[in-house]
C-alpha cells in the first residue's frame, strides 16, 4: 500500500495523521486495536547487535507477544523501513529526551535502523545523561538526553544516604539536557514514571507543595499537577529558545506500566499474555489523565508565539491494552532479584510501533530545516 507523503494539512505541525491509498483522510493513529499478525518485527533479539536491554527472549518469556500489530481504525500504519528513516535523517541530529522508557524507544529505533548500517557509539559524555550513535552513511546522529523530571531536581539525603524523595523546581529547567538543544535537528521528549514517588514541589524558589506527602502543612497537588507543570517549563523552554530555529519536536504521550498483586517492590508482577480488549480499560485511569495533560500542554505551546514545529506520539491507550508486552521476571536483575519489571517494554515488542508512528508523522512534513 502506497502511503501520501504530502505537505502538511490545516493542522499545521500538530497533527495525528496518516495516510493509506483508500482509506479517509483524516486517519487517527492513536485509535486502533491489537491485531493477530505473525509477520515479526522488522529485528529480533538475535539480529539486533546493539540491543540495550529488555531482550525478554533472551531470558525465557514466550515470543508470543510479539505477534500482534497495532491496527488504526481507518487506516493502516505503516511498518517501519528503515532506510526510508535514514534517509530522512541524512546530516540531521535526532535526541530522545526522558527517562528509561524513553531510552527503551530510543533502543528500539537503534535495532531497527541497525538492519541497516551498524552505528558507530556510544560515545558517553555528561557522565550518565549524554550519550551518542553515528550512522556514518547518512550523516546522522542519535543522541540519549536522560532526565528524571524535565526540570531541575535533586534527591533528599540523611547523612549522605539517598531517601528515594525528591525537591523539584517545577520553573527550572534541567540543564542537564537543555544545553544540548541547539544541537538538534529532532527532540523526541517523553517523561512520568519518576513522578510516581514523594515529590517536594517548588517554584520560584518557595515550598508550594507536594505529591505523595502526609505533612499537614503541605498541600498534596498529586501527579497531574507535578506533571502538568514539569512539561510546561520544558515546552516553553524549547518553544523560546532562540538558537533552535528549525527544531521539531514530537512528544510522546505516557506509557502505563501493569502491575498487578502488589507494586514493584512488593511483588508485583504482569504475567498476562495477551493484550486487552478496548472495553477492558478505562480512558478515566490516571494514565490517561496524565496523557491528557501532555497533549494539553503541548497544543497549549503550539499556539503561543516561537513558531517551532510540533508533533505528537500519542501512544496511551494502545499500551494501556498491551499487558502482556513487558520483561515481567524475564529481565537481567542486575542485582535487583526480585523485582519484576512491568514498567519497560520488551524488544522487540509493543514499543515497536511508537517508531512506526513517529516515521509516519515525520514522512506527513513535520521536517527540520
Amino acid at each position: 500500500m502506497e502511503y501520501d507523503c504530502s505537505t502538511l494539512t490545516e493542522c499545521g505541525f500538530f497533527f495525528y495523521f496518516c495516510f493509506a491509498d483508500g482509506d479517509a483522510a483524516d486517519c487517527d493513529l492513536a485509535d486502533g486495536e491489537w491485531v493477530r499478525d505473525f509477520d515479526g518485527s522488522g529485528y529480533t533479539n538475535g539480529s539486533c547487535p546493539l540491543m540495550l536491554e529488555h531482550n525478554c527472549g533472551k531470558y525465557g518469556k514466550d515470543q508470543d507477544y510479539v505477534n500482534w500489530r497495532w491496527k488504526p481504525k481507518q487506516c493502516q500504519l505503516p511498518r517501519f523501513q528503515g532506510k526510508v528513516f535514514l534517509e530522512m535523517m541524512k546530516g540531521k541530529t535526532m535526541a530522545f529526551l526522558g527517562d528509561s522508557v524513553g531510552r527503551n524507544q530510543m533502543s528500539s529505533l537503534i535495532c531497527f535502523l541497525s538492519q541497516v548500517e551498524i552505528p558507530i557509539g556510544a560515545k558517553n559524555e555528561d557522565e550518565d545523561t549524554v550519550k551518542t550513535w553515528y550512522f556514518q552513511s547518512y550523516d546522522f546522529t542519535l543522541m540519549q538526553l536522560w532526565t528524571k523530571f524535565l526540570v531541575e531536581a535533586a534527591e533528599q539525603e540523611i547523612n549522605g544516604t539517598g531517601t528515594g524523595f525528591y525537591d523539584v523546581h517545577l520553573d527550572r529547567i534541567d540543564t542537564s539536557w537543555s544545553g544540548k538543544l541547539p544541537l538538534l535537528d529532532y527532540l523526541i521528549i517523553s517523561d512520568g514514571h519518576w513522578f510516581f514517588r514523594k515529590l517536594y514541589l517548588h517554584e520560584y524558589d518557595k515550598l508550594v507543595g507536594c505529591v505523595y506527602c502526609s505533612e499537614g502543612n503541605l498541600t498534596d497537588f498529586g501527579i497531574n499537577f507535578a506533571i502538568r507543570k514539569a512539561f510546561r517549563t520544558a515546552f516553553q523552554f524549547i518553544n523560546e529558545c532562540e538558537e533552535c530555529q528549525g527544531l521539531v519536536t514530537v512528544a510522546r504521550t505516557f506509557a502505563p506500566a501493569h502491575f498487578e498483586n502488589g507494586t514493584w517492590n512488593d511483588g508485583g508482577d504482569c504475567s498476562r499474555t495477551r493484550p486487552f480488549e478496548e472495553s477492558a480499560i478505562s480512558l478515566t485511569a490516571t494514565e490517561y489523565d496524565i496523557r491528557s495533560t501532555q497533549v494539553e500542554e503541548l497544543e497549549s505551546t503550539r499556539s503561543a508565539k516561537g513558531g517551532k514545529g510540533f508533533g505528537l506520539l500519542d501512544v496511551t491507550k494502545a499500551m494501556m491494552m498491551r499487558p502482556d508486552g513487558h520483561p515481567g521476571s524475564h529481565r537481567d536483575f542486575m542485582g535487583m532479584t526480585g523485582f519484576n519489571d512491568c514498567v519497560h517494554w520488551c524488544l522487540p515488542g509493543p514499543v515497536d510501533m511508537w517508531n512506526e508512528m513517529l516515521l509516519a508523522v515525520l514522512k506527513k512534513g513535520l521536517i527540520a530545516t
